[in-house]
């Protein structure tokens, strides 16, 4: 496997084999202690997954907002190398949407689930399918993978070197500017919002987000806010 290069202040670490899961790794790696910045991946031939290490220095409640600033970072990313025509959105949860069908997504975890302390650690981890798990892709209408998009022509490779820089950009927009550029860019590219979804087996209308990004949505006459910190990994 190519060794990958990352802007300063991040650094690279390759595992390889389909059983080596960089988000596992990263974590381990995390709780041993290694420095902010580190970016574990993968690269298969029809997958490319990475996982981006944080020390955040703010209560969990703000540094959730990583996991919108590394969609956005990835939207950028590939906004930048795919053809103009190929449109890339986010959810909510995590996932990300091109052309209109779910095509991977992000998951997180961080050193502890207290919404009021600081993580000693936060992991953000990409999976994304280069190709399509099943030869019909009318099997599954709503799932799609990357280069049957029309993007064969992007490389893994360069798309991980650029989600990492275009993350490391709004992380340091996120530290200077405060979360409202985060707010505004992640708006434009947030999918279902004003439509009926269902979070968790919780159905209603996803009205938009509080300034943490939780979830608001509204069942009936009530308004319930999701926080973010669900989408949590044990």
């Amino acid at each position: 496997m190519q060794d990958l290069i990352f802007p300063p202040l991040m650094t690279g670490m390759a595992v390889e084999g389909r059983d080596s899961d960089p988000f596992d790794t990263a974590i381990a790696q995390a709780t041993l202690g290694v420095d902010a910045g580190l970016i574990v991946y993968n690269l298969e031939a029809d997958r490319a997954r990475a996982t981006l290490v944080l020390a955040p220095d703010v209560a969990l409640t703000q540094a959730m907002a990583m996991l919108p600033v590394a969609g956005i970072g990835f939207q950028n990313a590939l906004g930048a190398l795919a053809p103009p025509e190929v449109a890339v959105h986010l959810e909510w949860n995590g996932r990300i949407r091109v052309n209109g069908a779910k095509c991977g997504g992000f998951q997180i975890a961080t050193s502890t689930t207290n919404a009021d302390q600081q993580p000693d650690w936060l992991c953000i981890g990409l999976d994304l399918p280069l190709w399509p798990a099943h030869e019909e892709m009318g099997e599954t209408p709503d799932e799609t993978a990357l280069y049957a998009e029309g993007c064969a022509e992007v490389d893994a490779a360069n798309l991980i070197e650029a989600w990492a820089r275009h993350t490391l950009n709004w992380i340091t927009r996120w530290d200077g500017e405060g979360v409202k550029p985060v707010h505004d860019e992640w708006r434009g590219l947030v999918h279902g919002m004003g439509e009926d979804i269902n979070i968790n087996g919780q159905i209603g209308t996803f009205l938009g987000v509080d300034e943490n990004f939780g979830l608001l949505l509204r069942t009936g006459d009530e308004t319930t806010l999701i926080p973010l910190t669900k989408l949590l990994k044990d």
